[in-house]
């Protein structure tokens, strides 16, 4: 992307359009968002009877060639799209959201979060998180948390690709004192069309994986 912006040389469009089921992904999982101007966007994909499983090799030396580590054929596809288009995606394993719910919401007082990272946090009401039916399940844009992550256990996913509020990011990442890949996208301001498109790319590699 870069280099085409450098020398003038049209650039390759990814235009993903991978199989999809006719039954819709609500009826599967069901999204609300509750806070629309810190969220401008938000898609979730479905994925049923996925099997979790090391990473074919070529993306693994592709990622690594990048500075990140291979975690497993799931995770390496978010981080992989986060790469190639720019745009965070988050992987929930959709069997441990309370009712298969998901609710954009600010935190709400005295509410605690341990991130991916094995770190508790202690979360504001004024910092935006993804919540399922009963708690947080990740501060949104910057990183997903413990009890929902992607593992070997995981047989079935719900796909995150959204567009969060720029500033908002911002002060959540500096106030907690976590930046992620996510958060450093997030907080620069991204295009609400891109999360579609983030997600089918990420949908599509995962089917030919």
């Amino acid at each position: 992307r870069e280099i085409a912006a450098f020398t003038a040389k049209p650039l390759r469009p990814i235009e993903p359009a991978p199989a999809e089921s006719s039954e819709p992904a609500h009826g599967t999982a069901k999204v609300e968002v509750a806070e629309p101007e810190l969220c401008h966007r938000y898609v979730a994909l479905v994925l049923r009877n996925v099997k979790v499983q090391p990473t074919p090799e070529w993306l693994r030396k592709r990622l690594e060639a990048c500075g990140i580590a291979s975690i497993n054929n799931i995770v390496d596809v978010t981080n992989y799209v986060l790469l190639e288009l720019g745009h965070p995606t988050h992987a929930f394993a959709l069997d441990t959201l309370s009712d298969k719910k998901i609710i954009v919401r600010t935190a709400q007082p005295g509410e605690k979060l341990t991130t991916l990272d094995g770190v508790a946090r202690s979360l504001k009401p004024h910092h935006l998180v993804i919540a399922d039916a009963k708690r947080p399940v990740a501060l949104a844009g910057i990183m997903g948390g413990a009890d929902t992550e992607i593992s070997l256990r995981t047989k079935n996913v719900l796909l995150e690709s959204a567009c969060f509020h720029n500033v908002s990011i911002r002060n959540t990442s500096r106030a907690m004192g976590l930046r992620s890949e996510a958060s450093v996208r997030f907080e620069k301001g991204l295009s609400p069309e891109l999360p579609l498109v983030a997600a089918r790319r990420a949908v599509q590699l995962l089917v030919e994986l």
